[in-house]
């Protein structure tokens, strides 16, 4: 989109309208919106700035937000909000029982929404990155969200975007791929136009990664860190043998079992 453009359809979201149409044969629900290229903010970009508000604004307006990060594109609402979380559900026809990981900004702020038991340092060395840590969840995560554990898989990608949209939300997202259930990860956003339509808003960051290679559609690693002294990969991803050197060799901790 030219820079015209963006800026209206920014407007529209601000105010929230829809944006132009941009699903099959025309129809959607929000506006397409480029980000430059590159996963650093770029200082000198007005345009960053305006994104992140307008989708702070669709978000907190209940909506359902398609967004990069640093693994593959996701789909990311309010995990505050109960009907927000539904609506992703409904969108991806995702099996009830299978959780959604929150998404935040900063490090720091797990600890509000999850018992930590390993060291800071721990959370620090793997955060920022593409690893999700399942952990026990606090009273202060909505209680609709992932109701049937008292775990939950937390997000801090390595990328600007989605960690200022957090950060201006003030508070957890809920973020999953942006694919039909079953369906392949995806790396580029004309790979999920089946959701575009039910979809708020579009962040378009450009391809993620090697769109011709299967290991760049792996996800993120998923480890869980709720036992004391132990830690169990639920899932191995694209950041396994790193991830593993960490836990064990530098923090001591033994598998256990997934």
């Amino acid at each position: 989109m030219r820079r015209a453009a963006v800026v209206a359809a920014l407007a529209r979201v601000a105010e929230g309208g829809p944006g132009p149409g941009f699903g099959p044969g025309g129809s959607g629900c929000g506006a397409r919106l480029l980000l430059p290229p590159g996963r650093a903010r770029p200082s000198d970009h007005t345009g960053w700035g305006e994104a992140v508000a307008a989708t702070a604004r669709a978000l907190l307006s209940g909506g359902l937000v398609a967004v990069p990060t640093d693994t593959v594109y996701g789909v990311a609402c309010l995990a505050q909000d109960t009907g927000a979380v539904q609506s992703i559900y409904r969108l991806k026809g995702r099996d009830g029982g299978k959780p959604l990981a929150i998404c935040l900004g900063d490090v720091e702020n797990i600890h509000r929404y999850c018992q930590v038991n390993v060291p800071h340092e721990l959370l620090q060395d793997l955060l920022p990155g593409p690893v999700t840590l399942v952990l026990k969840r606090s009273e202060e995560l909505n209680k609709d969200l992932n109701p049937f554990t008292s775990l939950v898989g937390v997000r801090i990608p390595d990328h600007s975007f989605v960690r200022d949209v957090a950060r201006a939300c003030s508070g957890p997202l809920a973020l999953t791929s942006a694919n039909f259930s079953s369906q392949a990860s995806t790396l580029t956003v004309s790979e999920f136009q089946d959701l575009w339509p039910h979809l708020s808003l579009i962040i378009d960051g450009g391809p993620i990664g090697d769109v011709q290679s299967p290991e760049c559609r792996l996800g993120s690693t998923v480890v869980d860190l709720s036992v004391p002294g132990k830690f169990s990969i639920i899932r191995p991803g694209c950041a396994l043998t790193s991830t593993v050197e960490i836990l064990r060799q530098k923090y001591g901790l033994i598998p256990g079992s997934s």
